[in-house]
């Protein structure tokens, strides 16, 4: 075992797609920039996340639409090729393999330095490569984290051995399971029951919440919930597992007992619960920060506990906001700021303005792909009353529209936008329906310019299109206010 010493401007800790936008950005500054990953470069996202999930929801939501266009309806109905679907979710993850993602890092002047890193003191992160050398950098300017999250497990009686799916699990499967329990109302339990049940699981949903998707607006659970439902999917609310276990052997089946003293059993589990930070082993103990928790930062993204502006944490590990886009997002802000310290320019008089992750509060947009889509940024209802903004809510049903009844003619869908009233801008919307995921943008521009509402009119939505949606939701405010 050997060990030496190489010194960088910058050390990014994780090479998903976060650390990589880090690198990306200081990097194009000029600055030396080493990243380090311990598992595949393009991390989480890329290959048990967004592209693996997205990949076996296509087929289902694709079918869920021709199912209902007349002329197509006879030509879906039978069952999902299921072997075709996890070939192609296999080829979206690029079968496992980062040699693309290595290939880009080298193209864009980065060097990859594959192992373990942990800090070990103030501009300092030891490296164990998986050779067994031990190879220690020290950083100029900079060290960034942006070791993500993983998936959080519920404390429950009886789960050793039990070897439940996590959210990597459950987008890197190979087989299809007979009868799958999910438990979680999130985004990764609706769209994992939606993807399972289509490929031919039956799906029972344990939710101890009262409704799925609790952090949207209702709605978009209710709809959701409808259609799962249709599709054969078992959903209960209210209720709380005591214990889960696995018998008759490691293969064996999954028995799950409620509260309620009622035993279910299926081939496999998912546990969607939540998300933990993957800080439980980086060295924060040597920087005077308590390992496993969530790291606090400014709008800089520098850690705040930590004096001399030296460390970041970008991405999940800061919990500023838990989504890809979001992180990247807070990648280039981070890098700009990097590089203009290291510059010795102060980061708000730089020619873009101010470097500072401001869109991690008002306008976070999300999409869920079920069936039916959901899309929302900012504010909900409920966000608003509890926080003491004075909005109007204004609701409109999206299946209405010319549009939408071109994309089904059954279409069931809504759409809701809340309008400050004193600033008369948008603060928040919410679209559910086949189709939407393309509406949250122009609803996050809406919200994040503040975009008046005189002006807003004068932003004409194609026709025949679900967008007019935006259209219908003025008319409908505008005529409330003349009564």
């Amino acid at each position: 075992m050997t060990e030496n010493i190489r010194t960088y401007d910058v050390v990014v800790v994780g090479a998903g797609p976060v650390g990589e936008n880090v690198a990306e950005r200081t990097t194009v500054a000029g600055l030396s920039t080493v990243i380090v990953e311990s598992e595949l470069v393009g991390g989480e996202c890329s290959y048990w996340a967004c592209e693996p999930s997205k990949a076996l929801l296509r087929a289902a939501l694709l079918r869920a639409d021709a199912s209902h266009v007349p002329g197509l309806d006879p030509a879906v109905a039978g069952p999902l090729d299921s072997a075709a679907v996890l070939a192609h979710r296999d080829r979206m993850s690029g079968d496992w393999n980062d040699e693309g993602q290595v290939g880009w890092l080298k193209s864009a002047g980065i060097e990859l330095l594959r192992g373990h890193g942990r800090l070990s003191g103030p501009r300092e992160v030891v490296v164990h490569t998986p050779e067994g050398d031990t190879i220690r950098l020290r950083a100029r300017h900079a060290v960034a984290l942006c070791t993500g999250s993983s998936a959080a497990l519920p404390d429950l009686p009886g789960t050793d051995g039990l070897r439940p799916w996590t959210s990597r699990e459950a987008t890197s499967a190979k087989e299809v399971p007979g009868r799958l329990i999910v438990v979680g109302a999130g985004v990764v339990g609706t769209e994992m029951a939606t993807a399972w049940q289509a490929l031919g699981s039956r799906v029972t949903m344990l939710a101890r919440e009262e409704r799925l998707l609790p952090r949207i607006e209702p709605f978009a659970g209710e709809l959701v919930t409808e259609r799962l439902r249709e599709a054969g999917v078992d959903i209960r609310f209210s209720t709380k597992l005591s214990t889960a276990k696995r018998v008759g052997g490691p293969d064996g089946e999954v028995v799950v007992t409620l509260s309620s003293g009622e035993e279910i059993t299926a081939d496999e589990i998912l546990f969607a619960t939540g998300r933990a930070p993957r800080t439980e082993d980086i060295g924060l103990e040597t920087v005077g920060l308590a390992p496993g928790g969530w790291l606090t930062t400014d709008d800089a993204l520098t850690v705040s506990a930590v004096p001399g502006e030296w460390l970041y944490a970008v991405g999940d590990i800061n919990r500023r906001a838990l989504f890809t886009h979001q992180g990247k997002y807070q990648a280039r802000i981070a890098g700009a700021v990097i590089a203009a310290r290291a510059g010795g320019t102060a980061p708000d008089t730089t020619p873009w303005g101010p470097h500072t992750a401001t869109a991690d509060t008002g306008a976070v947009p999300l999409v869920v792909v079920t069936d039916p889509e959901v899309a929302a940024v900012g504010l909900t209802a409920q966000e608003a009353v509890r926080t003491g903004r004075a909005v109007d809510v204004v609701d409109y049903e999206i299946g209405h529209l010319a549009g939408a009844v071109q994309y089904r003619p059954d279409y069931r869908g809504r759409a809701r936008i809340l309008i400050d009233r004193d600033r008369r801008t948008v603060v928040g919307a919410t679209f559910v329906g086949p189709g939407v995921a393309e509406l949250v943008y122009s609803a996050t521009v809406a919200i994040t310019a503040e975009v008046p509402l005189e002006r807003l009119w004068h932003a004409v939505p194609a026709f025949p299109t679900i967008s007019e949606v935006w259209l219908r939701l003025l008319e409908t405010y505008r005529d409330r206010e003349d009564q």
